[in-house]
């Protein structure tokens, strides 16, 4: 890919809310793909792409919602095209070729992962959004073309759906942590 010439709408300004966006944009990324390293390799096609649209971005506008539409599209079709690859969202395939982790920490990790990916798209990538990228529910209402409503919604469904999946029904089946018990509380309560 080439790299154009800076256009005169590529204000120093610009550039400075792109590196701004950069540290949340990774984070998004590393949510949505599940690995640093193709996060890393996402946010850098989703700069590139950024840098080279910058005449469509319209300022005074969202910039993080502008930035997220873009990262998200770009994973979409990353993952359109890995069609022919074999799918292993259980980790069958890959628990053949690498040794088990043997921390409980690891494998709670890996269970969230597998009924993340059990959720519906619409839900995961509002609790994505929301829950792991820290969007506002406006701003995530924003980049998904849907009311605030609708927002909360899917990410109460979402919540619930993977509490499901993972089993959760209380604060005594997170373990003995101290912060965990409090946040289901403060959720349950509120």
């Amino acid at each position: 890919m080439t790299i154009e010439a800076p256009a005169p709408e590529r204000t120093q300004e610009f550039r400075e809310a792109l590196i701004r966006e950069m540290r949340d944009l990774r984070a998004f990324a590393v949510s949505l793909s599940g690995s640093f390293h193709q996060a890393d390799d996402l946010l850098q096609e989703t700069l590139l792409k950024a840098w080279s649209n910058s005449g469509s971005f319209i300022p005074g506008t969202n910039m993080r919602a502008w930035l997220v539409t873009i990262l998200r599209n770009t994973y979409y079709s990353q993952y359109r095209k890995r069609g022919r690859e074999v799918s292993d969202t259980d980790g069958v395939y890959s628990s053949r070729l690498a040794t088990p982790p043997n921390q409980e920490s690891s494998l709670d990790v890996a269970d969230f992962q597998i009924a993340l990916s059990k959720l519906a798209p619409e839900h995961r990538d509002v609790l994505l959004m929301v829950g792991a990228s820290g969007l506002s529910y406006e701003e995530t209402a924003e980049i998904c073309g849907v009311a605030v409503g609708t927002i909360k919604s899917r990410l109460n469904r979402a919540r619930a759906r993977l509490a499901d999946l993972l089993g959760i029904n209380d604060a005594s089946d997170l373990g003995v942590g101290s912060v965990s018990e409090a946040v289901v509380r403060a959720h349950s309560s509120g």
